[in-house]
């Protein structure tokens, strides 16, 4: 990223500002501008999340929000109540409560001098959730937003359930966020009362795993904050932003195709980071792309975004299965509207003898899945972090071999995929509880396999997983099942596999029971999204370099060592352990004092023969200090098991201060299991 140190304004910054709330609640804010805004008031960029500006985004805050303000805005840093050194306690996530104050910042920011009373929001993750949810109460002076990896369903594509199966992601997120929520504010910001309001946090601090777990289907608690329940309560424009290695790759193309409002989508080759600092690459100006956003919805200027197609992503080619891709090679592509009628859906009959353009005779085929199929994608997703993390899924093969798999014969051209592959499944299982996983990969003509995308679906339920209803041991049945979108271009003489199982560890908690299943082939089918080329891809206007403004000056007091995966086999007792470690390091923000540092590790591990052996354990310590004035600790753990009728949750949290314990807690739950 190339680093700019002059702009058309020069910037002024606020360290910390409190905005009011109805309820006497203050939120702490940090906000860059132009230096004459009082006298030439500008639009304000709002970023409104619970990660910590003083610490944990602060570096690439500095990179960003400058930026914008050198532009000619207000660009505004927010933490939610209850996190950073804003007042308050944090319950959950994407609470009416975060909403409501949402507009109330929003109706501040448009109220200041220094504002034209036009605000826009922009946010990754937990960001671009609340700036969809935010926008669909529609606030007068929001006028538009820049969604970038988030969901427009929390219970379909967030990280607990997909296809109605429980993510372990589910797990670790919500002891991500058990952690955060110890965290205590900065006393240089908030004075004296910085240990009461900490202490505060501990108190009301629980494992949010519980909550999730008691809510297993797709009922209110998940419908809250799902703007699919009403996509036309969303007025103002909206950018929607992904990339395919990041968790969330679906959610573009449905803001594209169910907005009416004013909206674009782009989707790169990314993991989840924004698109001018993450990998894979090739990374682009994603900065200088929000300015023609905003200088068109804010200022009026003429910048040419809404002329440009609707929908633009890269079309990712054909590329060996590696844990780590720097950059994937590919194309930028386009299409006017999406869906776009230029797709063809493609249906192909999974046979016995492999995929082909007409149905074969049907085939029973049956398949005892070891628990620890899934191993082969150990990691959920791609953070995007340029540290050598491997988080892409390596070599299909032992997960393939493990399958029920069907392979089509080498293609003769080049074949393009855009859009959602479906495959529809006719199959029986022997237990009244079961799941499928289908995986598309592109098999190389050594034999190597990558995943290309993938599908999971919960047989207990219904399509809106509401209901839940035991299945019928044995009962032949129909399923279909969505696998999330996707754009790859298959090279000539590579084949395309679709692989079926009953398990997806360590991604998926499994069933209870082992299970057997028999898949009819020659009565299964395959659709695929069939992309044909356009001409016009070779005269879109190019992405510029990615630049961004000067980086926050911190000391490294212990450096920061990489993610590593360790993947074990105990032949003894046949457990498989996935290990996930990460020292993020102790650092010292140099303009502040303020130092603090973390580490985490998580181990997922199950016996192939034993699904009720499946069990995931975390562990964290995170440090906060700063010379002469505080040395805090907090230690937290978390364990989650079941048996054949209830999820078991065990967890703890202690924290010391100058080394002295000052407050510990443990939780002991029980939850049913609901069709999972």
């Amino acid at each position: 990223m190339r680093v700019r140190l002059t702009f058309p304004h020069r910037v002024r910054e606020v360290e910390n500002e409190w905005i009011p709330m109805s309820d006497g609640t203050r939120l702490a804010t940090r906000y860059w501008l132009p230096e004459g805004a009082l006298d030439n008031p500008v639009p304000a960029i709002l970023e409104y999340i619970p990660y910590r500006k003083r610490d944990q985004t602060a570096g690439r805050d500095e990179t960003m929000h400058p930026y914008f303000a050198g532009h000619g805005y207000c660009a505004i840093r927010v933490d939610m109540r209850g996190s950073g050194d804003s007042e308050g306690i944090l319950h959950d996530e994407y609470l009416k409560q975060e909403q409501d104050d949402g507009l109330e910042v929003i109706a501040w920011i448009a109220a200041q001098p220094w504002c034209t009373g036009k605000v826009g929001m922009i946010g990754k993750s937990w960001g671009g959730f609340n700036g969809l949810q935010v926008a669909a109460r529609r606030p007068p002076a929001l006028r538009c937003i820049i969604t970038v990896y988030s969901v427009v369903d929390r219970y379909t594509e967030d990280i607990h359930y997909k296809g109605g199966c429980l993510l372990t992601h589910n797990l670790y997120w919500a002891f991500q966020m058990f952690g955060h929520n110890a965290r205590p504010p900065d006393p240089d910001v908030v004075g004296e009362k910085w240990r009461e309001m900490w202490l505060e946090r501990l108190e009301a601090n629980q494992p949010w795993v519980i909550d999730w777990l008691r809510h297993q289907r797709r009922d209110a608690y998940w419908k809250h904050g799902s703007v699919c329940e009403d996509y036309a309560a969303i007025e103002c424009p909206v950018y929607a932003v992904g990339g395919w290695a990041d968790i969330y790759p679906s959610t573009v193309a449905s803001v594209v195709e169910h907005l009416k409002a004013p909206r674009k989508g782009l989707v790169g080759p990314w993991g989840h980071n924004y698109a001018h600092q993450a990998e894979p690459g090739p990374q682009i100006g994603f900065l200088q792309e929000c300015l023609r956003w905003w200088d068109h919805w804010l200022k009026g200027a003429d910048t040419g975004i809404m002329d440009e197609p609707a929908y633009r992503v890269w079309m990712q080619h054909s590329v060996p299965p590696r844990t780590r891709h720097r950059e994937r090679p590919g194309e930028w592509i386009a299409e006017e509207v999406w869906p776009s009628p230029r797709i063809e859906r493609r249906e192909l009959a999974l046979n016995a003898d492999g995929i082909g353009a007409e149905g074969g005779p049907e085939t029973p085929l049956t398949v005892r899945c070891p628990q620890s199929v899934g191993i082969a994608s150990p990691v959920w997703y791609n953070h995007g972090d340029m540290d050598a993390a491997a988080e892409d899924p390596a070599d299909q093969r032992i997960d393939d071999a493990r399958s029920i798999s069907f392979d089509g014969t080498p293609l003769e051209q080049p074949t393009a995929v855009l859009g959602a592959p479906e495959v529809v499944l006719d199959l029986a299982v022997d237990r009244p509880k079961a799941f499928v996983c289908v995986r598309l990969c592109d098999v190389a003509p050594d034999g190597s396999s990558t995943r290309v995308a993938f599908g999971l679906h919960n047989l207990t339920h219904d399509a809106t997983h509401e209901t839940v209803t035991p299945v019928t041991p044995g009962e032949r049945r129909r399923v279909t099942v969505r696998l999330h979108e996707v754009a790859h271009k298959f090279a000539a003489g590579h084949r395309i596999r679709i692989a079926v199982s009953t398990s997806f560890w360590p991604n998926v908690w499994p069933s209870p029971e082992p299970i057997s299943l028999m898949l009819h082939a020659g009565a299964s089918r395959l659709f695929l999204p069939i992309r044909p080329d356009r001409r016009e891809d070779a005269d879109l206007p190019a992405f510029p370099e990615p630049e961004g403004s000067a980086p926050l000056a911190a000391t490294a007091i212990r450096p920061v060592s990489p993610k590593t995966t360790t993947i074990t086999h105990d032949h003894a007792t046949g457990r498989v352990t996935v290990t996930n470690e990460k020292d993020f390091g102790r650092k010292r923000i140099d303009r502040f004092g303020w130092k603090f540092g973390r580490r985490w590790r998580e181990r997922r591990s199950i016996v192939d023969d034993d699904p009720l052996t499946a069990t995931a354990e975390f562990e964290a310590e995170m440090v906060y200090f700063r010379a002469g004035q505080l040395d805090l600790r907090v230690e937290m753990s978390c364990t989650v098991t079941a048996d054949a009728e209830h999820f078991a949750v065990e967890a703890h949290q202690q924290a010391y201060e100058s080394g002295h314990p000052v407050f510990a807690r443990s939780w002991l739950e029980k939850i049913p299991r609901d069709g999972i």
